[in-house]
């Protein structure tokens, strides 16, 4: 597809940023930031726990440093195009590669002559590493595009002590001393109370109990943007961050009243910040979302379930396999919740299903015995044997399994998108899901290679 002649804002794309940064207008962007993921510990970068993550990154773990400044040389490249002439440019990176990445910049995009500033982030965190100074910085390499770009530097409040902060004199001897009024007190010199900002910004770490995480391991604090994009952009400005992960950027910019895009891999990460906006009052668009059952179908397992799970606005399971067929559980009324994605599920589905169900109740709570325990299966179809089972598991053990239709879902028109009343759309967030129940970088490789042995072989007999 060829780039637009127009800048549509209040947009999340989601997909490859390559992609759909060949398709935005040249110079129609007044600054860029990107937190990309850094090179370092592949396992720690997937966030959401979904293969849209693995096939976007998995070619970069593959090959050395070298490979990951190739990989990031492409995308900066249609950053550039992108960047109007006074636009400016802010890269958020680590020790692992920063340096490697400057280079790339001077040498292949920017050129020296525009690298304005190498800002340092510091920040205080605990760490134990004996062998190693403690790494409490990260680098913001800081590019503009032309000679003439807007830039506002703020002033911060002068908090460094000033050792000659006292006027010097002569003594009788010649020696130097401090100079005292007719009184004897030493007279100090007149010192302003802010100076202009330096390179070396000191932010604190987002509190663990901040109410602005959202579970993002990398989530920078809200403080960092408000300082770069007030430095750097005026309202109105048209702000584009193409590793969106969980909105910081696009929140932050929609609170200054600045215009803004949004670009992410993750389906899970671009419905965590459209929630984010929406609660905000941004009229928020997404694109690259599936819409409907087709394009459903074609996601990989593990992205399917999330999509499922926040459709209804449910939790999680806290397993990541062998869940015994329980993959999450309802808003709310918590009831639990069995995903597949496929077409005709039978009989065998629902009497396995049943049985978890059944333990579910038990361990939650064991008098529940004689009382009705529901439960949902969620498909594309369901063949005749799977509502016969239905009926069975109703009559015989008290268990009401509801079949639903994932076109339901689409829709809202079953009460699991309901439950939450007519502001579902402007529900906050899901709350984080623990790292623990998140899959595997491998689990997730090998679902994206239909390998996951309960939704990739053939469909469910009736």
């Amino acid at each position: 597809m060829a780039s637009r002649s127009f800048q549509d804002t209040s947009v999340i794309h989601c997909g490859d940023n390559l992609t759909i940064l060949s398709q935005l207008p040249s110079d129609s962007v007044d600054v860029i930031y990107l937190d990309p993921p850094f090179f370092s510990n592949r396992h720690y970068e997937v966030i959401w726990g979904d293969e849209a993550e693995v096939r976007s990154f998995k070619d970069r773990w593959q090959g050395g440093v070298y490979n990951y400044v190739d990989w990031m040389r492409e995308r900066i490249r249609e950053m550039y195009r992108v960047l109007k002439p006074t636009g400016t440019f802010f890269l958020h990176c680590d020790w692992h590669a920063s340096h490697y990445l400057k280079v790339m910049l001077d040498n292949d995009i920017f050129g020296e002559t525009y690298f304005r500033n190498e800002i340092v982030w510091s920040y205080k965190r605990w760490t134990s590493s004996k062998r190693t100074l403690s790494r409490l910085h990260d680098t913001i390499l800081f590019y503009s595009k032309g000679k003439t770009y807007f830039l506002e530097i703020p002033t911060v409040a002068n908090t460094n002590p000033n050792p000659s902060q006292y006027v010097s004199a002569k003594d009788d001897t010649g020696r130097t001393v401090v100079a005292r009024d007719d009184a004897g007190r030493p007279i100090k010199r007149s010192m302003s109370e802010r100076i202009q900002l330096g390179d070396v910004w000191e932010i604190p770490l987002m509190s663990p109990v901040s109410k602005d995480r959202l579970g993002y391991p990398t989530q920078k604090p809200p403080a960092l943007m408000e300082r770069i994009l007030t430095m750097a952009s005026k309202p109105g400005d048209i702000v584009l961050d193409p590793f969106a992960g969980c909105g910081t950027t696009l929140t932050v910019a929609q609170k200054l009243r600045r215009r803004w895009i949004g670009i992410d891999i993750s389906p899970t990460a671009c419905e965590v910040m459209r929630r984010q906006l929406s609660m905000l009052g941004a009229d928020v668009k997404v694109e690259g979302l599936p819409q409907n059952v087709a394009q459903l179908h074609a996601l990989e397992p593990f992205e399917f379930q999330n999509w499922v799970i926040n459709r209804v606005n449910g939790t999680h399971s806290t397993r990541k396999t062998g869940d015994m067929g329980i993959d999450g559980f309802s808003w709310l009324v918590h009831e639990p919740i069995q995903v597949k994605q496929s077409e005709r599920v039978g009989r065998e589905t629902v009497d396995k299903f049943e049985t978890a169900v059944e333990r579910n109740y038990a361990s939650m709570a064991p008098d529940t015995k004689g009382k009705l325990r529901k439960g949902y299966i969620i498909a594309f179809s369901f063949g005749r044997g799977s509502h016969e089972e239905v009926a069975r598991a109703r009559l015989e053990k008290n268990v009401d399994i509801e079949l639903v239709t994932v076109q339901e879902l689409l829709d809202r028109s079953h009460p699991l998108t309901q439950q939450a009343g007519n502001i579902f759309d402007n529900l906050a967030p899901l709350p984080p899901r623990d790292a623990a129940t998140l899959p595997s970088v491998d689990e997730l490789a090998q679902s994206d290679e239909r390998a996951v042995a309960e939704d990739a072989g053939p469909y469910d007999s009736n």
